[in-house]
């Protein structure tokens, strides 16, 4: 048999089906903003929704009208549809922030899936970049900072002669026209904010992680990281797998 789990983001949505052992077979990526436009009718979810699945799907979701959209359309089909904060979460992850309700989906789905190394800090380059703590195999909390593209957007949308930026890795030191001083400024300044935040968090921890980029940029940025990283693409949705396997 075969499960399909979800990933609601603010900007992209990934749909995997895993096979009868919880890993994945394969993965959809659908921009978010198309679930709003009846998704339902792509013949690519058609023949998703039709390979033999579980009658059980469970999503991680950040944007709650997209997921109700969602819900609504596998429920006419007879799915049982869970987002993972219907789950009883603190039997596999213990939580330890004052607001459990304030936490994103996303970033408990992370947790569960980082919990194999115990002691980890996980930064995923997604709409925001964020940093989220396992300590001693407990989730402590994070930090939370802008999104590169989003930065990048509103930077354009707020100038009237600042142009797009693609963001690149290059070896220039500084900008000798607009989009090279921008895309020093992009990739001196996030390399300047990942450093310091894992600093910051090491010392106030007082611990040694391991660092797991997700997202995006981890591919970009892992050649910017003063400490040594690994790269999980798919941390979120193996998350998301185990508190199925475990939970439902």
């Amino acid at each position: 048999m075969n499960y399909l789990t979800g990933d609601i983001g603010n900007t992209l949505t990934k749909l995997s089906i895993l096979n009868d052992n919880f890993r994945i077979k394969k993965t959809y990526n659908i921009e978010t903003k198309k679930i709003f436009k009846n998704i339902f009718k792509d013949k690519e979810i058609k023949k998703i929704i039709n390979s033999k699945l579980s009658k059980n799907i469970l999503f991680s979701s950040v944007v709650p009208k997209a997921f109700k959209i969602i819900k609504k359309q596998l429920i006419k089909k007879k799915f049982k549809v869970f987002e993972i904060k219907d789950l009883k979460i603190n039997k596999i992850l213990k939580i330890k922030i004052y607001n459990y309700n304030q936490l994103g989906s996303d970033r408990i789905s992370n947790a569960i899936g980082a919990l194999k190394y115990r002691n980890c800090l996980i930064i995923d380059f997604g709409t925001a970049t964020t940093f989220d703590i396992i300590k001693n195999g407990v989730y402590e909390g994070g930090v939370i900072s802008p999104g590169i593209d989003l930065s990048i957007v509103n930077l354009n949308k707020s100038t009237a002669l600042l142009p797009l930026l693609k963001l690149k890795n290059t070896k220039k030191n500084y900008g000798k026209n607009t989009l090279e001083a921008l895309n020093a400024g992009f990739l001196w300044g996030y390399e300047g904010l990942i450093n310091n935040i894992i600093k910051k968090i090491s010392i106030k921890t007082k611990k040694k992680f391991k660092i797991i980029l997700t997202g995006g940029y981890a591919k970009l940025f892992k050649k910017h990281i003063i400490k040594k990283t690994t790269i999980d693409e798919n941390i979120t949705i193996n998350g998301i797998a185990k508190a199925f396997k475990e939970l439902i």
